[in-house]
Protein backbone atom coordinates (compact mmCIF):
# COMPACT_ATOMS: atom_id res chain seq x y z
CA UNK A 1 0.00 0.00 0.00
CA UNK A 2 1.38 3.69 -0.97
CA UNK A 3 2.55 5.36 1.97
CA UNK A 4 1.21 8.82 0.91
CA UNK A 5 4.28 10.69 1.87
CA UNK A 6 3.36 14.04 3.01
CA UNK A 7 5.84 16.49 1.69
CA UNK A 8 8.16 16.82 -1.23
CA UNK A 9 11.36 15.55 -0.93
CA UNK A 10 13.08 18.17 -2.57
CA UNK A 11 11.50 21.47 -1.52
CA UNK A 12 9.68 19.90 1.44
CA UNK A 13 6.06 21.54 0.14
CA UNK A 14 2.82 20.25 1.70
CA UNK A 15 1.57 17.14 -0.41
CA UNK A 16 -1.36 16.39 1.62
CA UNK A 17 -3.15 13.05 0.67
CA UNK A 18 -5.51 14.31 -1.81
CA UNK A 19 -2.90 16.68 -3.67
CA UNK A 20 -3.39 16.31 -7.34
CA UNK A 21 0.01 18.20 -7.18
CA UNK A 22 2.10 14.57 -6.07
CA UNK A 23 4.23 12.85 -8.17
CA UNK A 24 6.03 9.65 -7.54
CA UNK A 25 8.05 7.09 -8.97
CA UNK A 26 8.09 3.10 -8.76
CA UNK A 27 10.10 2.88 -5.59
CA UNK A 28 7.06 6.22 -4.51
CA UNK A 29 10.21 8.67 -4.41
CA UNK A 30 7.52 11.60 -3.72
CA UNK A 31 8.34 15.02 -5.41
CA UNK A 32 5.86 18.13 -5.74
CA UNK A 33 4.71 18.55 -9.57
CA UNK A 34 6.99 21.81 -9.75
CA UNK A 35 10.35 20.05 -8.91
CA UNK A 36 9.24 16.67 -10.87
CA UNK A 37 8.01 17.95 -14.00
CA UNK A 38 10.59 21.52 -13.74
CA UNK A 39 13.72 21.20 -11.85
CA UNK A 40 14.30 17.48 -12.52
CA UNK A 41 12.59 17.04 -16.04
CA UNK A 42 10.52 13.97 -15.40
CA UNK A 43 13.39 12.16 -13.62
CA UNK A 44 13.24 10.67 -10.28
CA UNK A 45 17.21 11.63 -8.34
CA UNK A 46 17.23 8.37 -6.85
CA UNK A 47 16.78 5.80 -9.07
CA UNK A 48 16.59 7.41 -12.34
CA UNK A 49 12.85 6.48 -13.14
CA UNK A 50 10.35 7.98 -14.44
CA UNK A 51 7.03 10.29 -12.38
CA UNK A 52 3.38 9.81 -12.39
CA UNK A 53 0.42 11.33 -10.84
CA UNK A 54 0.37 9.88 -7.22
CA UNK A 55 -3.34 7.88 -6.57
CA UNK A 56 -5.53 9.62 -4.60
CA UNK A 57 -6.90 7.24 -1.50
CA UNK A 58 -10.44 8.01 -0.89
CA UNK A 59 -11.25 9.87 2.24
CA UNK A 60 -14.90 8.41 2.64
CA UNK A 61 -14.91 4.44 3.00
CA UNK A 62 -17.31 3.14 0.29
CA UNK A 63 -15.93 -0.15 0.37
CA UNK A 64 -13.95 -0.93 3.28
CA UNK A 65 -10.30 0.54 2.77
CA UNK A 66 -9.67 4.85 3.02
CA UNK A 67 -7.84 7.22 4.56
CA UNK A 68 -9.69 6.44 7.71
CA UNK A 69 -8.66 2.85 7.91
CA UNK A 70 -5.18 3.22 5.77
CA UNK A 71 -3.92 6.73 6.67
CA UNK A 72 -0.79 8.72 4.82
CA UNK A 73 1.79 8.48 6.25
CA UNK A 74 3.58 11.79 8.26
CA UNK A 75 6.75 10.86 8.10
CA UNK A 76 8.94 13.57 6.09
CA UNK A 77 11.53 12.27 3.71
CA UNK A 78 13.17 15.61 2.80
CA UNK A 79 16.53 15.76 0.93
CA UNK A 80 17.45 18.19 -1.05
CA UNK A 81 18.52 16.53 -4.86
CA UNK A 82 22.46 17.16 -5.11
CA UNK A 83 22.03 18.96 -8.46
CA UNK A 84 25.46 18.24 -9.57
CA UNK A 85 24.73 14.21 -9.47
CA UNK A 86 21.42 14.87 -10.51
CA UNK A 87 22.92 16.55 -13.66
CA UNK A 88 25.12 13.72 -14.25
CA UNK A 89 22.59 10.84 -14.24
CA UNK A 90 20.32 13.15 -16.23
CA UNK A 91 22.97 13.22 -18.73
CA UNK A 92 23.31 9.60 -19.15
CA UNK A 93 19.31 9.12 -18.71
CA UNK A 94 17.05 11.97 -19.91
CA UNK A 95 17.22 11.02 -23.73
CA UNK A 96 16.11 7.44 -22.87
CA UNK A 97 12.18 7.06 -22.51
CA UNK A 98 11.08 6.50 -18.32
CA UNK A 99 9.79 2.83 -19.86
CA UNK A 100 13.06 2.17 -21.25
CA UNK A 101 15.09 2.72 -18.42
Amino acid sequence: MLELRPTCEHCNRALPPASRDARICSFECTFCVDCAEGLLHGTCPNCGGGFVPRPIRPATDWTGPSLATAPASTEVHHKPVDLPKFEALFARVGTVAPHRR
